[in-house]
């Protein structure tokens, strides 16, 4: 099972979206790491053009960043866990883009929507699903152009980032919402340890889909 697959269906049943660590101590994994997760409720629509699954890694908590983000004025981050689950409820709805050359972020290029967010130890993970029919040139070019998914990673949007010592070497961020995410190539990323990769449903046989 898929770790998309595995945040919709554990909060199946639930109406809107739900927290599904309602208890303080959270989930507990198979390594006895604390999990959170958060989701929102779809409708399945087996087959549906304009969905396209997909899953990664946004970014590590508690952890300095590789380089620094953009907008960080030349300092590397640290996202602090408590930052990062207090703001897991920003994530969902929150749209997902790309730059041409997946080398940044712009934010017009909204290509997706998270759907889903967990905190599973250090890692940030999102699920949820692109716009495929709207932009079909996305998988092309992960899956067909020598992108493969082991180079693809992902880069969070923030606002209201509250910085603890602005006259740090390394900022820590204790307060923040997400705005969106980027897709773009892992090297690019502030975290070189993030991932993204797309899921393609089995299908059943080909449709052809006509606008009215």
């Amino acid at each position: 099972m898929g770790h998309s697959e595995g945040l919709h269906r554990r909060s199946a049943g639930l109406a809107g979206w739900s927290e599904l660590a309602g208890r303080r101590d959270g989930l507990q994994g198979a390594a006895g790491l604390e999990m959170r997760a958060m989701a929102v409720e779809f409708p399945v629509v087996h087959g549906h053009p304009n969905r396209l699954p997909f899953e990664g890694v946004l970014t590590l908590v508690d952890v300095a960043s590789d380089k620094a983000p953009s907008g960080a004025k030349g300092h590397r981050v640290v996202l602090t866990h408590a930052a990062a689950e207090a703001a897991l409820p920003s994530l969902l709805g929150m749209a997902v883009d790309y730059k041409a050359g997946w080398d940044g972020h712009d934010a017009r290029q909204k290509c997706g929507i998270i759907t889903a967010a967990e905190l599973d130890g250090q890692k940030l993970m999102v699920a949820g699903y692109l716009f495929a029919r709207d932009f079909p040139e996305m998988e092309a070019k992960i899956q067909g152009s020598g992108l493969a998914s082991n180079l693809m990673g992902m880069s969070y949007e923030l606002a209201d980032a509250h910085v603890a010592d602005m006259r740090a070497q390394v900022w820590t961020l204790t307060r923040a919402t997400f705005t969106g995410a980027a897709i773009l190539l892992r090297e690019k990323a502030a975290y070189r340890s993030t991932s993204f990769r797309v899921k393609r449903p089995a299908s059943a046989g080909r449709r052809v889909a006509v606008a009215r």
